[in-house]
Formats: structure tokens, sequence, C-alpha cells
């Protein structure tokens, strides 16, 4: 074997139409992928054409594949015989080496919020734990932290993990049999034994991927996703873990707290290979006309938007009115600063 990589094939619509596209296995729940295997540029090529004669497909699309820095990746050889190819990125997901400086207290903002967090969870009696579920005890710890997610913001947006019943009995699969092999950690915050907020993450090779959290809303202020960040970085230090991963972020004004203790960053790329079948051709084409097109539409409409918001002359020839005084007590802001400003659903 040269190539291990499972696919999963599916119909999907562009423009209206039908086109059958292949993903890798666990999509759109997989934070990253890795492709197993050493090939040379021949067995690169013979991959390819093995995958598009057993799965035929218009277009073949792989997300959050990573790669090492600085090195070419084996797919790029798959971009010339295809006839379209696209190299997207997806994240910057950061990540913290663990170290002994860690067992310092943070600096900065991040230490001030830190101490606040922790003060109003030891006000209402909250406790931290650590979980290492095994196969028979993944089962209840999902249903707990899948009840939390189902009233957080992610349940309501509907993009949690556990969203509908197909993602949940993906994730009961994978995450029992995850945890019989002992890759399954948790932290999880416990006001009077009831789970109130939690971090999900897979541990693999002394590298801890942050996979999911969430809260219940009615304890946004407590801040507890940073509480339960810095525990994930405390147990790496008991344990001897090397690295405390984000898995993924959004590509665009990320929130994830690790952030503000990263001491590097990953890349995460999104390939797009479309096949020489006439569905492929036409899709690769229509990918390259939106190509070209968007900057012109995008600049059409920055000046339509433009042009609407102009002043028209009758309207710029009216004199401004006088501003009312402002009596003190408006002007002064509010001294009471709520910690949600710290500790949104976003945030933790």
């Amino acid at each position: 074997m040269v190539l291990c990589l499972p696919l999963v094939a599916c119909v999907e619509r562009f423009g209206g139409l039908p086109f059958r596209v292949l993903h890798h296995l666990g999509y759109p729940l997989a934070d990253r992928v890795a492709l197993l295997g050493g090939l040379d540029a021949e067995n690169v090529r013979k991959a390819l054409i093995e995958i598009r004669r057993r799965l035929p497909h218009a277009l073949l699309q792989l997300n959050e594949m990573s790669e090492p820095t600085g090195e070419e990746s084996a797919l790029s050889h798959w971009m010339a015989h295809s006839s379209t190819g696209e190299r997207r990125l997806s994240c910057r997901a950061p990540v913290h080496l663990i170290s002994e400086a860690d067992r310092q207290e943070v600096s900065g903002d991040p230490r001030y919020k830190l101490r606040r967090a922790r003060k109003r969870i030891a006000a209402c009696g909250a406790v931290v734990r650590r979980i290492t579920p095994d196969a028979s005890t993944m089962g209840p710890l999902l249903q707990a932290i899948s009840e939390v997610e189902a009233v957080s913001w992610k349940g309501d947006e509907g993009v949690g993990i556990f969203a509908d019943e197909r993602h949940r009995t993906w994730m009961d699969q994978a995450f029992t049999a995850l945890a019989a092999q002992g890759l399954v950690r948790a932290v999880v915050l416990e006001l009077d034994g009831r789970c109130i907020s939690y971090r999900l993450g897979l541990l693999e090779q002394g590298r801890l991927y942050d996979y999911n959290l969430a809260f219940l809303p009615q304890y946004a202020d407590l801040g507890s996703g940073r509480v339960l960040l810095e525990e994930w970085i405390r147990w790496g230090l008991d344990d001897n873990w090397r690295w405390i991963d984000a898995s993924r972020v959004s590509l665009e004004n990320s929130s994830h707290q690790l952030h503000e203790r990263m001491t590097g960053q990953l890349e995460h790329w999104r390939w797009s290979f479309y096949s020489w079948q006439p569905s492929g051709v036409a899709l690769g084409l229509a990918l390259r006309f939106w190509q070209r097109l968007k900057p012109s539409l995008q600049k059409w409409r920055a000046r339509r938007a433009a042009s609407a918001v102009k002043p028209t002359p009758a309207a710029a020839a009216v004199a401004a009115p006088v501003a009312a005084p402002v009596s003190k007590k408006a002007a002064t802001p509010s001294e009471k600063i709520m910690e949600g400003e710290h500790a949104s659903t976003r945030h933790s």
C-alpha cells in the first residue's frame, strides 16, 4: 500500500446542477487531515488515476490538509493531472508548545482575565474536572456535553458537532472507538454535579487537539473557556504532553483563546481537483470564469454602494443643525464593565 485515503462520494449542486463530488472521510466534521503514505511523483499520479477509475467524479476536494512549512505537498502533482486545480488557505490554527515557563502565571492581559474567571468560578462553587473516558464511559460523557452544546450558540445556529442525527451518530461511533484506544481527553466545569462548560480533545503522540467546546449561556460571564484552556496546559505539564493545538479556527476574525498563548501556527489548505470528465471540465471552467468575474463584480458593487450613499446637491446645501449641549451625566461612561466583553459566547 502506498496511500491510505478514505473517501466518501456525494452529489452536490452548483448553479442548481448536480455534480458528483468526493470528500475525505469525516467531512465536514474533521478538523485536520493528513495523507498516510509515502509517494513519489509517479505513484502519486497512479493513485489519482486509480481514484478516478474506481470512483468517477467531477470534483475531488480535500479540506483541512496541513503541510510542513517549506515542503512541497505530494498533492501538488495532482494539479498537473487535473482539468482545473485549486489550492486555497482554510485557516491558520494557533498552537502552543508546552514548556516549564507554563508553570508560571501567564503575563499581560490574559493574566487578569484568567484571575477574574477563577474568582467567578470559585464564587459560584463550580469545580474543574479532568476526564479520560474509555469505551464504556464515553457515551454518558457525550450525552452530557451534547446537552450543553444544544442550548449554546452552536446549537442555536446549528453548527455544533451534534447538530443533527447523522452527525450525532458519527460522533458517538468515532469518539467511542477513540476512547477505547485511550485517545480522548476532556476538561469540564461542573456545578452541583452538572456539566456547565467543557472542552473536548484528542491526544495523539503528545499533542492535544482542542476539538470542541461549549457552555451554558447563563454562565457565559464566568469566562470558563479560558480557565479550561489553562487546565489543558497544566494537564500537559503533569503528563508530559508537548503541544496544545487549536485543531481548527476561522480564517478571519478567529477568537480562539489559544491565540493569546500561541507559540506558532499551522496552515490548513483546501485542495480541489477537477477531473477530465465532461462534468469536471465544465465545473472547472465555471470556477475559472467566476474567479475572473469576481473582482470586477466586487468593484461594481462598491461603486454602486458609494453612489447610493453620496448626498444629493440639495441635501448638501441644507445647513447642519446645531448640536444641543450634552450633560456631564450623560457623557460619563458607565463604570460597570461587563465580563461578557471578555467571555462572550465566541471567546470561551
